[in-house]
């Protein structure tokens, strides 16, 4: 059963959910959202809104800011907020947020999420936001936008990063031609990746 108002953003407060810390490479302050820890069972969207309205917004105001997203562990039924809930929080950016927000880093997109956002993306992140969008499938690519000692990584998310490691010709079930350089530098994924139908069908 959700929470009451006051009582889930009081929860959230709790969860590192939301934290602002850090700069990214380019000098702008980091939002990272920490998918896992989202009680998508317990809170409602207008507590996530209230919540982000007198913690968050207030301290992006002002300045240039990128958002650092860490997708691994998300799943549907606990810890994903639903269509309309994105829909619902995205509409709720005050303009002048909206206008400071320069990169979504979207660390460890699955499949899932890939399709997702290929088919909702437009709708759901209205107002340029989904084209500000930034795949960032390991960690070594993230340090291209972000040094080490800017933001935490959790450690499960350090762990799925490691268990990638370990298939390094298959992304994700996205089939690529060469295994992941371990130190590349190279340019991180887009938001217009192709996919491989042979692993959908």
């Amino acid at each position: 059963m959700p929470l009451e108002i006051d009582q889930a953003v009081e929860h959230i407060q709790h969860l590192n959910l939301f934290e602002i810390r850090g700069r990214d490479n380019d000098q702008r302050k980091i939002l990272r959202i920490v998918g896992k820890y989202f009680p998508a069972k317990v809170v409602s969207v207008e507590s996530v809104k209230k919540y982000l309205e007198k913690y968050i917004f207030p301290e992006l105001e002002e300045e240039p800011f990128s958002i650092v997203y860490f997708n691994a562990r998300v799943e549907k039924k606990e810890n994903f907020p639903g269509i309309s809930a994105l829909k619902s929080i995205n509409d709720a950016i005050p303009v002048n947020v909206r206008n400071n927000l320069q990169a979504v880093y979207f660390v460890h997109p699955g499949l899932h999420s890939r399709l997702f956002l290929a088919t909702f993306g437009r709708f759901i992140f209205t107002g340029g936001l989904y084209g500000k969008f930034k795949y960032i499938s390991w960690l070594t690519y993230l340090r291209q936008h972000v040094r080490r000692n800017q933001i935490e990584i959790p450690e499960f998310v350090q762990d799925h990063d490691r268990h990638l490691e370990l298939r390094p010709t298959i992304e994700y079930c996205l089939e690529i031609e060469h295994p992941r350089p371990r130190c590349s530098l190279i340019q991180s994924d887009s938001a217009f990746d192709v996919y491989s139908m042979r692993c959908i069908a």
